[in-house]
């Protein structure tokens, strides 16, 4: 099964940013209101009102009857008197908002800017056992020659950049069983074949956070890729660029991080627990 073509193709209704939504609310009392919830959201246990204020830089009695209104609608709790937290309401819409995350749709907007960047594939990708699944992809014909990956094609873990990426998720135990089940069977020279091999290679992705295929799914074909993870601090997907052999830039690679990670966040991830 071959995993990609080399053609040109076009890239449709392209997504828009909304220039027109401002940066800040336009109604003073809600941007009071956003203000004391991101005070409240940087502490565990309940604030004083006084600490509130101060940190909000409201006066006491204006941070005192916002509150009291958010305290109205769940949005924040007083365990006792004088003292906020944020609201068992604000859990619940956001498990409402978490069920209806999915990852492709967060993806593919970044996704076709990464693409303009490098006016090469950009692929989504997820595990499925001991293969890789290409989930989405963004390319366009005007970007010439390049390598496209079939929605729904598969590939070992050992031998894509992705795969890596799960695999070095794995402990030890876990990556034995796999060169152990599918005895990892190479595609080119460029293969990792033994497992000594790709305990060292999976050792330089935990350290670099990126992995790369350098030729080792298909000849003239070279990937990196970065990982997106999920509010659990869980590799959910992997994003990479996919290029001809002499194309692959290595000055992509920080583009390629910032963008795994822009989705990551939009899936309610915390950026300094990412690999």
């Amino acid at each position: 099964m071959r995993f990609y073509s080399t053609r040109h193709t076009n890239l449709a209704n392209m997504t828009k940013r909304d220039s027109d939504i401002p940066s800040v609310p336009s109604v003073q009392v809600i941007e009071r209101m956003f203000t004391l919830i991101d005070v409240l959201a940087g502490r565990d246990e309940a604030v004083a009102l006084k600490e509130i204020s101060e940190k909000a830089g409201l006066h006491p009695s204006t941070a005192h009857r916002i509150l009291n209104d958010l305290a109205v609608g769940r949005f924040v709790d007083r365990p006792q008197a004088g003292h906020y937290r944020l609201g068992m309401r604000l859990l619940e819409l956001g498990n409402l908002v978490k069920g209806r995350l999915n990852v492709r749709d967060a993806a593919l907007a970044p996704m076709r800017e990464l693409h303009e960047f490098t006016q090469q594939p950009v692929n989504l990708s997820v595990r499925q056992g001991d293969e890789i699944i290409y989930l989405e992809r963004a390319y366009s014909e005007r970007s010439g020659m390049q390598v496209v990956r079939a929605i729904g094609g598969r590939a070992p873990l050992h031998l894509t950049s992705v795969g890596k990426l799960f695999l070095a998720a794995d402990d030890p135990q876990r990556i034995s069983a796999y060169a152990a089940r599918t005895g990892l069977q190479g595609h080119t020279p460029n293969s990792i074949t033994q497992l000594r091999d790709l305990e060292r290679e999976l050792s330089r992705v935990r350290q670099s956070g990126y992995a790369s295929d350098n030729e080792e799914l298909e000849l003239g074909v070279r990937c990196m890729a970065a990982g997106v993870y999920d509010d659990q601090n869980r590799l959910i997907a992997g994003l990479s660029i996919s290029a001809p052999s002499g194309r692959l830039e290595d000055n992509w690679l920080p583009r390629l991080k910032e963008t795994a990670h822009r989705i990551s966040e939009s899936l309610g991830h915390t950026p300094s627990r990412s690999l």
